[in-house]
């Protein structure tokens, strides 16, 4: 059973070699952090991270980020060819200093949502006590200065996520169209529908830790607890 979740987004900027000693969205770092500290505090048999990919799969427990994705100067380290949403995940971890039994779930960015879905009702069946760790961004077309640009569409999307979530209404993740998210680059839907299909009880206790668009791309800090 799933007994507690967590949302955050997977920017680079996460990870600290490559902003060095600058402070970029310090609260944003924050906030993942309490995030991640939350679910291991809550002593979970083991946690699943999931995110977004290129496949569906399942990576080895010790595998994390490879640095070498970000420039190729930098050395490489862990194992290459880790998704950037999963290696994020796995730094969280052991920043927050777990050391317990992990998942490395990689779910396809093309999926269709019955197949993200149908993952998290696997998970959420587990007798095992589960927590997730649940990666990806939101639109990355948010301003001018965006990465993919404006789109006027962007920002609607957004909100109707951070409603879903502040509200518990998981459900309405559901109905997240995976064209309409490509097109806004959005890379965490396929995960956020595996968060809806693992949590399928009474509408879950939420508490927004973060949500903003710094640089034009929209992020969810989120902790998610079952009723």
């Amino acid at each position: 059973m799933i007994t507690n979740a967590a949302l955050c987004p997977s920017p680079p900027l996460l990870y600290p070699g490559m902003t060095g000693r600058q402070a970029v969205a310090p609260e944003l770092r924050a906030a993942c952090a309490e995030a991640a500290g939350r679910l291991v505090r809550g002593e979970p048999e083991e946690i699943v991270v999931v995110g977004p990919a290129g496949t569906t799969r399942t990576w080895a427990p010790a595998s994390r980020l490879d640095p070498s994705q970000f420039a190729a100067a930098m050395a490489s380290t862990g194992t290459p060819g880790l998704p950037l949403s999963l290696g994020l995940g796995a730094m969280l971890l052991d920043e927050a200093g777990y050391r317990g039994h992990r998942r490395l779930q990689a779910i396809g960015q093309d999926e269709p949502a019955g197949t993200c879905i149908r993952l998290g009702a696997q998970l959420g069946a587990s007798q095992a006590r589960i927590a997730l760790l649940v990666m990806g961004d939101g639109s990355a077309r948010r301003t001018l200065k965006a990465p993919g640009y404006l789109d006027p569409r962007a920002e609607a999307l957004d909100s109707a996520v951070e409603s879903a979530i502040r509200t518990g209404d998981l459900d309405a993740l559901q109905q997240l169209d995976p064209i309409l998210a490509r097109e806004l680059m959005v890379t965490g839907r396929p995960a956020w529908q595996v968060l809806s299909g693992a949590i399928r009880s009474s509408r879950p206790k939420t508490e927004i830790l973060y949500c903003d668009a710094p640089f034009g791309v929209g992020y969810l800090v989120a902790q998610v607890q079952p009723a």
